[in-house]
């Protein structure tokens, strides 16, 4: 009997233990979704350093600037990175805070011999005119457009294909396009697929192995972006509530700091400072 009251009594205080750890683990974390292209191009390493400095735990992962929102206004996550700004029908009482820039680039599969294009062949290549990449001077295969969508809403990229590239108009969607769920996705996709053509953001095509074309000669080096020398510039944001939790509040400090900017400079990223 005495075994057993023992044996109650250690597996009461194992169970009182790991809610207070629980406890413990809610306390020191903050949590945040969205943008691929955020979260592979500078978020993930940034929220290392930050907890390497504070001893805060910051939990990321992609999805899209769309699950981010949804994550964010359902109270899944404490913050979201977003490659769009607001739009009607976001939760008015999110913060949009740009932390960085970023610029839309063209990418293909390594494969693919073409080192640049033109702004016009972009535009033929979405609007279904140009279908082969023979008729860019490659080989002959069919190109596979590659494009981010989410089922509810538009995707970061493809907000800002639509507004600075494809002056508002939708894309031509035929057999040769494939449709999917991320950005991150995308750039898996042309990482694999010897016809693929998408466009994405060069903060996080930089690290995958993928090719990036120069636009009109021109390649969207950091340099080059910040001159207005490549096109298709556009902000990067991290997204908090109305009322946010105090050390989610704290880490956005950090990032807009003048240790955080210069963080994501050294990551390669265009900082806010880097821009002025």
């Amino acid at each position: 009997m005495k075994n057993k009251s023992a044996i109650k009594r250690y597996l009461l205080a194992l169970v009182v233990l790991f809610f207070i750890n629980g406890s413990l683990l809610n306390a020191e974390t903050i949590t945040g979704s969205g943008c691929s292209v955020s979260n592979v191009g500078y978020l993930t390493e940034l929220a290392k350093e930050y907890e390497r400095q504070t001893g805060m735990k910051v939990f990321v992962r992609g999805g899209g600037s769309v699950m981010g929102i949804e994550d964010l206004r359902r109270g899944k996550v404490d913050f979201a990175a977003s490659c769009r700004s607001r739009e009607e029908g976001d939760p008015e009482d999110i913060q949009f805070i740009q932390v960085a820039w970023d610029a839309l680039v063209f990418i293909v599969n390594k494969s693919n011999p073409l080192e640049n294009i033109s702004v016009n062949d972009a535009l033929a290549i979405y609007s279904g005119r140009i279908t082969n990449w023979q008729q860019l001077k490659g080989v002959n295969m069919p190109i596979k457009l590659i494009i981010s969508r989410p089922q509810k809403g538009l995707s970061g990229v493809e907000a800002s294909t639509k507004k600075l590239i494809l002056g508002g108009k939708e894309p031509v969607v035929s057999s040769n396009t494939i449709l999917v769920a991320s950005t991150g996705l995308v750039e898996q996709l042309v990482e694999d697929t010897p016809e693929g053509f998408a466009t994405t953001g060069v903060t996080s095509a930089r690290k995958r192995n993928v090719k990036i074309l120069k636009v009109n000669g021109v390649y969207p080096g950091k340099k080059n972006i910040i001159a207005g020398e490549y096109p298709f510039k556009r902000p990067l944001f991290v997204l908090i509530p109305g009322k946010p939790k105090p050390d989610v509040r704290k880490f956005i400090d950090f990032i807009l700091s003048k240790g955080g900017q210069q963080f994501i400079s050294a990551l390669g990223v265009i900082s806010l400072t880097d821009a002025k």
